[in-house]
């Protein structure tokens, strides 16, 4: 019996014990963890006694720590101390009975296999399999004579080979075709935790064919950091072990992944176990990778995921100390002169923080750095106003030359999700004709379609899909679909645009009334008395120079001995000031003019030349808030800022300025603008078919209406 038929029969035990005690979208919390039990049942049965014996002499002897010593007698990653091996229980009749002894085997197993099963929560299944008194058919469907699980072959009685051995790499494919099956029939939530595969060939495809020549022998790391089942990782070690072959290389591949879902992490620790690389499984970690790093100082060759996305991250990032004090370096950082330059993104979607991180475990000191893919969707290409995270992050990876290429996948190419979804690959060792450039790739046409949908996945990247991909990656050439741009395509600058307060003065008998009482709130009764007074010297108005009454203000103050505090001067602009577009800017400050100065520059920027009591003066306007506008430069802009400022700006508002305190750095990524295909107008020969076509249709109808003719 083939892998492939093995993982149909153990498939088709769910229906036959399961049927009417699960429903169908619980089978996979029996099926997978019993699977993993019967592997590793049979793959410790000819050494279990050596590990009973080796038991029971340290017993004996008082050793504690026994871990090194058992995985030793049993010759793997692994062990069982427990007196029982899974045929054993197949003769109990009471149910009571093969519960109790069946858990005491399950607790005989060593320690990583304890967190495989912890996670699965398998040991939660018990009451209802023992209820439905399905426990022991299931140990029996699993320890069928027809189905050998074990990596050495079931012999006849002369010798001959009944069934051959199921070795690692065979169990390890029938372990992730189960896990395939059972999140394409459970699709609400196999998106989330499963990559569809020809996705996964294509990502490992993309670190790993441009520095193909450049592969040593020797040791790799690789890392995920929401590696749900593993499948990535996997997939990345078998490709990278494949090329390095072809180039005549031995190269020695260690996978490191963290997953937060127990039972998706449970998964990828079993798989690798299954696998035989029991080592390998100690290097999958279970908790948040935002919150909780397992690996905070390690640093990786290669990276791939698939990070979750539009799903909130707010408990992490309360548990890093919030928004405003969180310190971990990976997500705050020094970078364009900020030491404390945020990558912090919105708390309501975290993929890009699961970017930063990877991107803070690149290596540095290596020819080939690190190399990474990311799968994203479409909001990380745009999301984000200048200084937010999501620009922050953006403009980092572009800033630094990291961006290699952003491919656009087909629609439709996930099991639970038809938004458009992106691959991001990036390097810290760009080769030299990528330097400064980043390619963009629309692969949305590029697919097969699929006859059946998996969820919402009706299409697959078949072998000549993935191959056009890969090649336009690596020639990077302008075509249709490949566009190459520099860096500064993607920057701009968010610039921020004032106009003047403009207030004029009324000093009417009702605007002083209303003027008495703020005082009186304000406790500056003198104040009204001063404003009457220059009523008397200037008249009720209305006045549409606030500077000019300010300065009558002060002077009727010095002849009162009244002193003109910021807080009156800031009481008669709230008490009396009425905004009006045909008065004068309200004036802020003033400064003396320098000979030869660029007026017309300084006025770009807020700094007017203006003659103040007779003499020439810089003066600057205080701004009007509700006025207020931004503009979107890109980098590329010709004349850069001040031309477009002077073109698309001044001509419409001839006050206006640039407020450059407040400008910001931003980067987006925009497919649509360099993809953009217009559609044709149609022809007028066309429309006019169409009406006419229209008009033989309803011929009749109105007279049939009318005499009421059917």
């Amino acid at each position: 019996m083939d892998h492939l038929n093995i993982g149909n029969f153990i498939w088709n035990i769910a229906d036959d014990v399961l049927r009417d005690v699960y429903v169908r979208g619980k089978y996979r919390d029996v099926i997978l963890p019993m699977t993993v039990i019967r592997r590793l049942d049979a793959v410790l049965e000819p050494t279990k006694e050596v590990v009973l014996k080796m038991k029971d002499q340290m017993d004996k002897a008082g050793v504690a720590n026994q871990h090194a010593a058992l995985c030793q007698s049993a010759g793997e990653a692994f062990y069982n101390t427990s007196r029982f091996r899974l045929r054993d229980l197949t003769s109990r009749a009471r149910r009571q009975q093969l519960r109790s002894d069946f858990e005491a085997y399950l607790d005989g197993f060593s320690p990583n296999v304890q967190e495989v099963l912890d996670k699965f929560k398998f040991r939660n299944q018990m009451s209802t399999l023992v209820e439905a008194d399905a426990l022991g058919f299931l140990i029996e469907k699993f320890l069928d004579p027809s189905v050998n699980l074990s990596p050495k072959p079931v012999l006849h009685q002369d010798g001959r080979v009944r069934l051959p051995g199921l070795d690692n790499h065979s169990m390890g494919t029938i372990f992730e075709e189960l896990i395939r099956r059972f999140n394409e029939e459970n699709n609400e939530e196999a998106g989330e935790h499963f990559t569809p595969r020809d996705v996964v060939e294509l990502m490992a495809y993309l670190i790993f064919m441009p520095i193909a020549d450049e592969i040593q022998s020797g040791t790799y790391l690789v890392y995920d950091g929401a590696c749900g089942t593993g499948g990535m990782l996997t997939v990345a070690e078998e490709t990278l072990a494949k090329l390095a072959g072809e180039h005549g290389k031995e190269v020695s591949v260690h996978l490191y992944g963290q997953e937060v879902n127990p039972e998706t992490f449970a998964i990828s620790k079993a798989d690798l176990i299954l696998k035989g690389e029991g080592a390998e499984a100690e290097n999958m970690k279970y908790g948040s990778t935002l919150s909780s790093d397992a690996f905070p100082s390690s640093e990786f060759d290669f990276m791939l995921s698939n990070p979750p996305y539009g799903k909130s991250w707010k408990a992490d990032l309360d548990r890093l100390g919030g928004k405003k004090d969180i310190g971990d370096p990976r997500f705050v950082i020094e970078h364009g002169g900020d030491p404390e330059y945020s990558l912090i993104t919105r708390s309501s979607d975290g993929q890009m923080v699961f970017l930063a991180n990877m991107l803070s475990k690149m290596k540095k000191a290596t020819k080939v750095g690190s190399r990474i893919a990311e799968v994203h969707n479409g909001s990380s290409l745009f999301t984000g106003d200048a200084g937010s995270g999501e620009s922050n992050v953006r403009r980092w990876v572009i800033e630094k030359d990291w961006l290699e290429t952003i491919i656009a996948l087909p629609l439709n190419i996930f099991y639970n999700t038809g938004i458009a979804t992106y691959i991001w690959v990036l390097s810290n060792r760009k080769a030299p004709h990528r330097k400064g450039k980043v390619q963009l790739i629309d692969a949305t046409t590029w697919f097969k379609p699929l006859r059946k949908n998996l969820g919402k996945k009706n299409c697959v990247l078949g072998p000549d899909d993935i191959n056009r991909i890969c090649d336009g990656f690596l020639k990077s050439e302008e075509s249709e679909q490949s566009k190459v741009f520099p860096n500064e395509t993607f920057g701009y600058w968010k610039v921020t645009v004032d106009r003047p307060l403009r207030l004029k003065v009324e000093l009417s008998a009702s605007a002083l009334r209303r003027f008495g009482k703020a005082c009186t709130d304000a406790a500056e009764e003198p104040l009204l008395r001063l404003v009457e007074a220059i009523v008397d010297r200037i008249g009720e108005g209305p006045h549409f120079d606030f500077n000019r009454f300010v300065d009558e203000a002060e002077a009727v103050a010095k002849t009162h001995d009244f002193r003109m505090t910021a807080k009156r001067q800031k009481l008669l602009k709230v008490g009396l000031g009425i905004k009006d577009p045909g008065a004068e800017p309200v004036i802020t400050k003033v400064a003396k003019a320098k000979a030869g100065a660029d007026t017309e520059t300084l006025a770009v920027y807020g700094s007017y030349q203006r003659t103040i009591r007779g003499k020439s003066a810089i003066v600057e306007y205080e701004p009007d808030t509700e006025l207020r506008d931004t503009e979107q430069v890109h980098f590329l802009e010709e004349g850069g800022v001040e031309a477009f400022f002077r073109r698309e700006v001044l001509p419409h508002v001839s006050d206006a300025w640039i407020d450059a305190s407040k400008t910001i750095v931003g980067y987006e990524i925009s497919f649509a603008r360099h993809f953009y295909k217009p559609q044709p107008l149609r022809t007028l020969q066309e429309i006019e078919a169409d009406i006419r076509a229209l008009e033989q249709e309803t011929e009749g109808l109105l007279e049939d209406l009318l005499t009421g003719d059917p």
